[in-house]
């Protein structure tokens, strides 16, 4: 691997007290190419603009998938990583899905590691706080026709992360549109997967909503999952999320999640959930809790739930009574290093 560090690092104009998620940008960033059948030319360099064919297959059949991931420091700013081996896999997984080619695990890995500790002055040092990464994955080359690249680039990029969300979420079930279908790609992390659902997201933002809660595209009476996160309900004195398929996104703070609340002895439930299940929770009062979660978001909770125009307040607990609030601190104990890991999640660099 090729390393060219920048002679003129911007980390003196990152305001670490005001961090916008995506605002700033590290020094360098880590670049891979696949050319006649093989990964070449690795490389960690300044970050900056790069250039391609305007025929790039790209732009015109959308073949680009990624990943989200962070970074965190300890009290003595010693640097980990979360379960970087699952997004490894994910992202050949999603690959293989858009006929792409897979990662080697060294050049991910190695590229990774090496990158976050070349910039490992950008990760914040806060509670809650982290250097967000993102590796993808585009096709580069190509002609006119409706057929696979034969090129591709594998790049990481990282910004620095505060909270994403800021309060509780106000959510409205989708009853219209859809973000993937049985034998889709909803499972993979494809970027026309997030480009389908800014429409019918900014018509539920103008009503006064912050997310949708995705539902199946067949009959739209069974619950997926909600904008960048998954979800999860405690219905019935049960912590219940839907069962991950072709439709939703095997999730990793999901399954840490659910892998916390086992292990603190919550009763947890993956299975089908259909909208009518919830709407009746929230009349009876059932419903206690609902909250998102995801890489960005970490885990939100939600406050309101609409549905065929009547919005559902879920019941105003105190911060102590969150089950929410409870499993995130739980989480980020593990990933700043404040507490035992007993799952073998947190990996050192």
């Amino acid at each position: 691997m090729k390393i060219e560090k920048t002679l003129h690092s911007r980390i003196q104009k990152m305001d670490f007290n005001n961090i916008i998620f995506g605002n700033q940008y590290s020094d360098h960033m880590f670049c891979s190419e696949f050319k006649n059948g093989k990964w070449i030319h690795s490389i960690i360099k300044p970050f900056g603009n790069i250039m391609f064919s305007p025929i790039s297959l790209v732009f015109h059949y959308g073949q680009a998938v990624f990943e989200g991931m962070k970074a965190y420091k300890d009290r003595n700013e010693e640097v980990f990583l979360f379960r970087p081996e699952e997004n490894f896999k994910r992202m050949n997984k999603s690959a293989f899905r858009l006929e792409m080619p897979a990662i080697p695990e060294n050049i991910f890995m190695n590229g990774l590691k090496k990158l976050i500790d070349i910039d490992r002055n950008w990760i914040p040092k806060h509670y809650g706080q982290s250097l967000y990464i993102r590796p993808f994955l585009i096709a580069t080359n190509g002609v006119l026709s409706a057929k696979p690249s034969e090129d591709y680039m594998f790049m990481i990029i990282s910004t620095p992360a505060d909270t994403y969300y800021k309060h509780p979420l106000k959510i409205k079930i989708e009853e219209k549109y859809s973000r993937s279908a049985s034998g889709g790609v909803g499972f993979t992390k494809a970027a026309g997967n997030y480009a389908s659902s800014f429409y019918p997201t900014r018509l539920a933002n103008e009503k006064g909503y912050d997310q949708i809660l995705w539902t199946d595209s067949s009959t739209h009476t069974m619950i997926e999952e909600s904008g960048t996160m998954n979800v999860f309900f405690y219905l019935k004195n049960k912590l219940v999320t839907p069962k991950a398929n072709d439709n939703i996104l095997s999730g990793i703070t999901c399954k840490s999640i659910i892998s916390l609340a086992e292990k603190e002895g919550f009763p947890v439930e993956e299975r089908n959930l259909s909208v009518s299940e919830i709407i009746e929770g929230l009349k009876s009062g059932e419903l206690k809790e609902a909250f998102g979660c995801g890489t960005a978001a970490v885990v939100n909770y939600f406050e309101t739930i609409s549905f065929q125009e009547n919005d559902y307040d879920l019941p105003n607990l105190s911060e102590e009574k969150r089950i929410s609030l409870y499993l995130k601190k739980r989480l980020l104990d593990i990933q700043h290093n404040l507490s035992e890991d007993p799952f073998g999640w947190r990996i050192r660099l």
